[in-house]
């Protein structure tokens, strides 16, 4: 009897209470309620869902992130708000809304995914919309690849530089877009003027406008596209993408060497510039690269009239301008320099520039001569180009046509009235 009780004592030890609490993970397993609704049923709840809530509602869990991938995959919703809502857009003229909230719903859906794996769910559903891909879509004017950058650029926000280099990859390859920049960059300048403004408008309106407010992003974009490149094709793509264009839309190739063109017309290039060297940091971007980029771009197709090139140093800020024009000082190249001068003189005057930042500039360039004999010469150089440009527009105004003629005429009292006091105020404030 004593040895039952004890075998008895012993069963009741081992004996453990049923378990009754359970985690999220099996609530939603063959129990969850989501679960037990027929998948029809389920997909007739999530249509009465918005973009944004369906957003938040993909981060309860894997679960119901897997449902609502499912569910966005299917061809009846991308038609149903993709299609629908960039066809609204473009009778409203508006383009930011829905796409932020699509790109906050892939975002949020694919939290859960490995990088790889979402990056791969995400460009799977893109490739769907013409409108997305390149020389896909034959709507002229079509404002799908803005839509696509807005998309994009909420995709991708606060994500860390490798996710971004896994995003720039990807959309490198299932773009193709080696191939069709490497057909644009060798081929003669406007025979494949289509392709030119593809290329142009996909890369500026999906990868580079939205990030306009956010500089190292955009920097990060530009620098990814011009990297793979030499320095020539590097100068060829940058004006491409950034090059003045014609009113009709195609790229201002042969005026940038017969006149000189606007303020406005330089601007968007200029300002490419002032981006790839915003961040000295970056790897293998230093001021020789920029000077480099800048010396190939000026002669493409063929040497630049010069009141462009100045035009575009002056648009560049004081620093890069004195950059390129002290390059040129410790190569001996004054009379370039100094024809340079002379028409940053002349641009500066058109566009109501300070007189005096040239004046700053000049003085920093003698600086360079460790003699009052190489500056006497500099100086004089200067003067005598003033003498030789003002007399090639009087030449023009005698012999011109009637345009050649008013805006060589309006060169010419330019420099007459400017002469005069940049050399008073230069020779004041240089050291001898």
């Amino acid at each position: 009897m004593d040895m039952m009780r004890k075998d008895s004592r012993k069963v009741k030890r081992t004996l453990y209470p049923t378990k009754t609490i359970m985690t999220r993970s099996q609530c939603l397993t063959s129990t969850s309620h989501f679960h037990r609704l027929p998948a029809e049923v389920f997909n007739m709840i999530l249509d009465k869902v918005s973009v944004l809530e369906l957003s938040v509602f993909s981060m309860v869990s894997k679960e119901i992130s897997r449902c609502v991938m499912e569910y966005i995959s299917t061809l009846a919703w991308r038609k149903k708000t993709i299609t629908q809502n960039h066809s609204s857009c473009l009778e409203q003229g508006s383009t930011n809304g829905p796409f932020r909230n699509l790109g906050l719903l892939f975002k949020r859906c694919t939290l859960f995914l490995p990088a790889k794996d979402k990056l791969k769910f995400i460009f799977s559903q893109l490739s769907k919309i013409p409108c997305f891909m390149l020389e896909q879509c034959l709507v002229p004017n079509c404002s799908g690849f803005a839509r696509c950058g807005v998309f994009l650029q909420t995709l991708t926000a606060q994500w860390d530089e490798l996710e971004c280099h896994r995003v720039f990859n990807f959309l490198w390859e299932h773009t193709n877009l080696l191939q069709k920049i490497e057909t644009v960059i060798y081929a003669k300048p406007g025979t494949r003027w289509y392709q030119e403004l593809q290329l142009r408008s996909f890369c500026r309106q999906v990868l580079l406008d939205p990030r306009q407010n956010q500089p190292s992003e955009c920097q990060f974009w530009l620098i990814q596209l011009l990297k793979p490149w030499p320095i020539v094709s590097q100068a060829r793509l940058l004006f491409i993408l950034y090059g003045p264009l014609m009113p009709e839309g195609t790229l201002v190739w042969q005026d940038l060497v017969e006149r000189g063109l606007s303020h406005g017309a330089l601007w968007d290039l200029a300002t490419s510039f002032l981006l790839l060297i915003g961040k000295r940091e970056v790897k293998g971007w230093t001021s020789n690269s920029m000077l480099a980029i800048l010396e190939e771009l000026i002669v493409i197709p063929q040497p630049w009239h010069v009141e462009n090139v100045a035009r575009l140093l002056v648009l560049c800020g004081n620093t890069l301008c004195y950059t390129v024009l002290a390059n040129k000082a410790l190569n001996g190249r004054l009379a370039e320099i100094s024809r340079l001068i002379v028409f940053i003189i002349l641009v500066s005057e058109k566009d109501s520039y300070n007189m005096s930042n040239v004046v700053k500039l000049v003085i920093r360039i003698c600086k360079i001569f460790s003699t009052s004999a190489e500056k006497t010469g500099f100086i004089q150089q200067l003067e005598n180009m003033f003498s030789e440009i003002t007399r090639e527009f009087f030449e023009v105004c005698v012999a011109g046509n009637h345009l050649e003629n008013r805006e060589a005429f309006q060169s010419l009292c330019i420099l007459l009235d400017s002469s005069a006091r940049f050399h008073t105020k230069l020779i004041l404030q240089v050291p001898m």
